[in-house]
Formats: C-alpha cells, structure tokens, sequence
C-alpha cells in the first residue's frame, strides 16, 4: 500500500499541501471547521505521520536559523527582505543569526563554523553567487531555502527549496508590451551568467522576439559575465561602443537600467521619448527611475514572509519532497509609451 502524505490528505479536501501542515502544526490561517476535516480525513486514509493526540504542553525546543548574505548593502531590495525574515522569526520566537560570506572565494574557503557546529536549526541563503560557495552550503544537513542560485549549478542539485523570481513569462509580456508599441530594435543588458533569474529573464525576452520572427542585434545585447568590481563602468562601455543606439533596451534589473539611464541622460536621450527603457524589480532607491517605460514590481515584504515561512515548513517536514518555488509580480509601466 503506498505511503499516505499530505498532498493526498490536501487533494481529497481540495485544499493546499501548507494547509494541511498548518492544521497539524495548530497554525493561524485554517478555520476550525476546516482543521477538524483535515485531522478527520488524515485518520480516515491512515497518514502515519500524524498522530491524533492532544497537543504536548511541553515547552518546544528554542530554535536559531542563519541568514547567508553576500552584499547586503548592494540595494534596499535585499534589506527590506532582510527585515521582513527578521519579523517573521522573531514573531515565531526564534533567533536569527546574520552569517556573511564573500562574493568570491578561494580554493581553501571554509564557512563559518557556526552553520555546522549543531547550533542551527536550518537557514535561508541570499544574494550568494559564488559556485563554490553554494555548492558548501548545499552539503549542510540543515534544511535549506535558496533564493536565486547560480546558473551552472542545475537547480534540482540543491538540497534544499529553492524560490525563484518568475521571469521568463514575465519578461514575455513586458517584451510583448513594448513590441506592441511598435519599438522593434531591441536590446537585452544583463549579465545571465550570474544567476538563474537573470538568465530567466533573458530567456523571456528571446522568447517575445523570436514569437514575432524578429532577429536580436547582438550589437544590442550585453550578456556576458560583468566582475562586480566595475560593474558599472562595463556597462558604461558598451554603451559607449554602440555604433548606433536601438529603440529600447530591455535590463535584468532596475539597477542596470539606472546606469543605462545615467548615460543617456549624459547624452542627453530622452525616456521614453527617444529611447524605451525597462527594469524589474520595482526599486525605490533611484527616483529617477519613474521615467522607465516598464519594471516589474517585487513585494519584497511578501517575498521576505515566503522564505521564512517556506524554511519553517521545511524544517518541520526534512524528508518531505524539495520543491522549487515560482513566485509571480505584476508589471508596472510608470512612464508612457508612445506609439512609434
């Protein structure tokens, strides 16, 4: 007889697989009727892993997670998510433990002691890009949430949950939105090599042209691998290496599309009145950004609560299937954009 789970306890409800484990683990958001039906149909189908006893009164266990950090200051996008993971645990009781790893490591790099001396109960890993660096991580038997990875490790390799960014479909449309308007020369600027929601993203924007037979310039395109050095001053270049300029560049980022903006303000090239220019990530730190004819907006309070909320789930459920973890923001176009 095969293993009851959750997922058939939610299907015979028609419900959702947290839903389940909230009503088990006697957390908020599941009604009193609704919990009573789950714990019934568990009985019913003979879940093994739930026992229909009174909950312990016994004191649980105090538990510390780690937060790894690469670059924190690099944007308020990765703070404000920061701060949001800090509330979640710090309302659930539980210490939070800030551990920071280079953007770049050597061959003898080792992680700090503290993520496997016994002390920590699972972690959430942010904004870290070195493969050497994540492929230690991922040895941790700690239970894991991964937003983003590196695009040359294949995400069914990580041993833990991995959230991603949805962008292929997403940068689609907003492709879509822009070749509506009639701008059909357009350039992509983002390093995809850097990480998989990059790399997503690009794919979005080959998509949408190719769906209307229309050839990428790769005089247009800078997708090459951008040392976090002189980020800027690359992106610079190739902008001052441009025979003739497109109708619009479509970037990976806000922020690249704020160093795209910075030089065409140089040049004095209007948005979007000259020239169409899209971001993603809804960043609030470059006011001069209203200008962009389209971004997609990151809730990075929402996205924060889902990581922590996926890690205590995880951490609850170690043996349950890893999952990987589309998360859908909507398009925002600030500025007008007329029709050519």
């Amino acid at each position: 007889m095969p293993k009851i789970t959750m997922q058939d306890i939610a299907d015979a409800l028609n419900t959702s697989r947290v839903t389940v484990w909230k009503a088990f683990n006697n957390r908020s958001g599941v009604s009193d009727t609704l919990r009573a039906q789950i714990l019934q149909k568990a009985d019913e189908l003979g879940y093994s892993r739930y026992i229909p006893d009174p909950p312990s009164t016994a004191p649980t266990k105090h538990k510390t997670v780690a937060l790894i950090v690469s670059r924190p200051e690099s944007s308020i996008f990765w703070t404000n998510i920061i701060h949001q993971i800090a509330k979640e645990f710090s309302m659930c009781n539980m210490d939070l433990i800030y551990t920071y790893v280079p953007t770049t490591s050597n061959d003898g790099y080792t992680l700090p002691a503290s993520l496997s001396d016994g002390t920590i109960s699972g972690c959430i890993i942010l904004n870290v890009y070195d493969i050497r660096i994540i492929r230690q991580i991922n040895e941790l038997e700690i239970p894991k949430v991964f937003l983003d990875t590196v695009t040359d490790l294949p995400p069914e390799e990580l041993q833990g949950d991995l959230v991603l960014l949805e962008g292929r479909y997403t940068m689609f449309q907003l492709t879509n939105y822009i070749l509506d308007h009639g701008y059909t020369r357009l350039g992509f600027i983002g390093d995809v090599h850097y990480a998989k929601t990059n790399a997503l993203r690009y794919d979005g924007f080959k998509d949408a042209m190719h769906s209307r037979n229309l050839k990428i310039n790769p005089d247009y395109c800078l997708d090459a691998p951008l040392e976090l050095s002189n980020y800027d001053e690359q992106i610079l270049d190739f902008l001052r290496k441009l025979p003739e300029m497109p109708q619009g560049f479509i970037c990976a980022s806000d922020y690249v599309a704020h160093v795209v903006q910075s030089y065409l303000v140089t040049q004095n090239i209007r948005i979007p009145e000259d020239i169409i220019l899209t971001g993603y990530d809804g960043c609030t730190e470059h006011p001069a950004l209203s200008q962009l004819s389209a971004t997609v907006e990151v809730e990075t309070a929402t996205l924060g609560t889902r990581l922590a909320r996926q890690l205590l789930f995880r951490m609850d459920n170690p043996v349950d299937s890893r999952e990987i973890i589309y998360v859908i923001s909507d398009i925002v176009h600030p500025s007008f954009c007329p029709t050519v």
